[in-house]
């Protein structure tokens, strides 16, 4: 071949920044959203956020807005200070001990015991690793007895039995309780409960009672102290129920707006500095560029949606019950865009519906075959089948998954592995038939 040089077209995609950027913006949730706005009107000086003042949950409620600028959020951190509206869990254990009581190096034992806590109230630390010249091992085991006396019950405890067991002596209704939590947990906890009944000579309906009893303990007795800030669903879409019609619209309200003070951007443009001018000239540019992404970005949401509500229409109608068949792929096909535009676009976002707020990832769901339906029914049609099946099954002989295999081919036509039907189960919160068998 001859060695030169030729000119050929060619079509190639260029990521640029802009491109980035809206890719990104997609697939941002609300908050996601709106914590990126805050950071960029902390970078750019032309830039301020109107954001709603309350979540919207419902069309038609008030939709107060403000301008927040970057002074706005230097004040903001006292305030989630004062919202703190409970005390610490250390503050909790030390109002029920007189430390005037202890020695110094009890106090020391015990303020070290409270500290190496985890958030569950759980002490993971052994003992000896805790012991220093002075703190001794003697003084940690007494301040670990009086802590394990204190309210909430079961703190202090080194794993989940002696947690159980610490609530059940604590309220010394059921000795059976404690001497099985003491003694017998791993045969209890297996659900080995004929041995066990053998064993201690009682029957399996008093296994049964105290099984239900320690329902009622909290695994987690720190809990309370250790919450974690409430979320909020911030809905970026609504689907309403108009005589008969399905009507789709985009919650703009619940949206961060983004704004540019223009007069300071021609101001900054006269400037005789040219590093100043260049400066205020890029983030001009940056401006339009979001501008622009966050635009798209509600475009995009909103094609998808119009075309999962037709897709979807009885589901919106009547409940999730009745969602069908679809995947991120048939909505893409429908569009004429990627699955990954589609895939971007439902990540994190939320639809409010006539029967609530929805993921809305929710209405996407693989295929599976029943011959009662006549058609191929839902992923999640299958686990509220399956769901209901164990519902109403004698608790005294539970459905195995086999059982609930064949059940579900004989009553709806539904061909599921067994395999499938107990990962089902498990994402349903089930668990296997041994550990739902009652005896009483």
């Amino acid at each position: 071949m001859k060695a030169g040089l030729f000119q050929q077209q060619t079509l190639k995609m260029a990521m640029t920044q802009e491109l980035t950027q809206s890719i990104a913006l997609l697939q941002y949730s609300t908050q996601e959203l709106s914590a990126f706005l805050e950071n960029k009107m902390m970078e750019n000086p032309l830039l301020s956020v109107d954001e709603p003042s309350s979540t919207i949950f419902h069309q038609g409620m008030d939709r107060k807005k403000r301008k927040r600028t970057k002074k706005d959020y230097d004040s903001d951190y006292w305030i989630e200070q004062a919202s703190e509206d409970h005390p610490s869990l250390e503050a909790h254990l030390l109002s029920q001990v007189n430390l005037q009581k202890l020695t110094k190096e009890e106090q020391r034992a015990f303020n070290l015991l409270i500290q190496n806590l985890d958030e569950n109230g759980y002490l993971r630390v052994q003992l000896d690793d805790l012991c220093t010249p002075s703190v001794t091992f003697d003084a940690l085991q007494n301040s670990l007895e009086l802590l394990q006396q204190l309210e909430p019950h079961g703190v202090g405890a080194r794993n989940l039995q002696e947690c159980l067991w610490i609530q059940a002596y604590a309220d010394a209704r059921e000795p059976l309780a404690e001497m099985i939590l003491q003694d017998y947990f791993l045969e209890f906890a297996n659900k080995r409960w004929k041995e066990l009944s053998k064993q201690l000579g009682v029957s399996l309906q008093d296994i049964q009672r105290v099984f239900d009893y320690i329902q009622t303990f909290n695994p987690r007795p720190a809990s309370y102290f250790h919450q974690e800030k409430s979320t909020y669903i911030v809905p970026d879409v609504i689907v309403e129920v108009r005589e008969g019609q399905l009507f789709i619209g985009d919650l703009d309200g619940n949206t961060p707006k983004l704004s540019v003070d223009k007069q300071y951007f021609h101001r900054m443009k006269q400037h005789q500095d040219k590093q100043v001018k260049q400066f205020v000239q890029e983030k001009w540019q940056e401006y339009q560029w979001i501008s622009r992404g966050i635009q798209q970005r509600k475009e995009t949401i909103l094609r998808v949606m119009r075309c999962i509500v037709e897709k979807q229409p009885k589901c919106f109608y009547h409940g999730l019950e009745y969602v069908q068949p679809m995947t991120m792929k048939d909505v893409a096909d429908e569009l004429e865009i990627h699955e990954s535009t589609v895939s971007r676009a439902v990540k994190g976002k939320y639809v409010q519906t006539p029967f609530g707020t929805i993921d809305m990832r929710t209405f996407f769901s693989t295929s599976l075959s029943s011959t009662d339906y006549g058609k191929d029914i839902s992923g999640l049609q299958a686990k509220n089948l399956l769901a209901a099946a164990i519902k109403t099954e004698n608790k005294k002989k539970p459905l195995s998954d086999q059982d609930l295999v064949e059940l579900l081919q004989k009553e709806h036509g539904l061909v599921l592995a067994r395999r499938t039907v107990g990962k089902y189960r498990e994402q349903l919160g089930i668990p296997s038939s041994s550990k739902r068998k009652r005896f009483d």
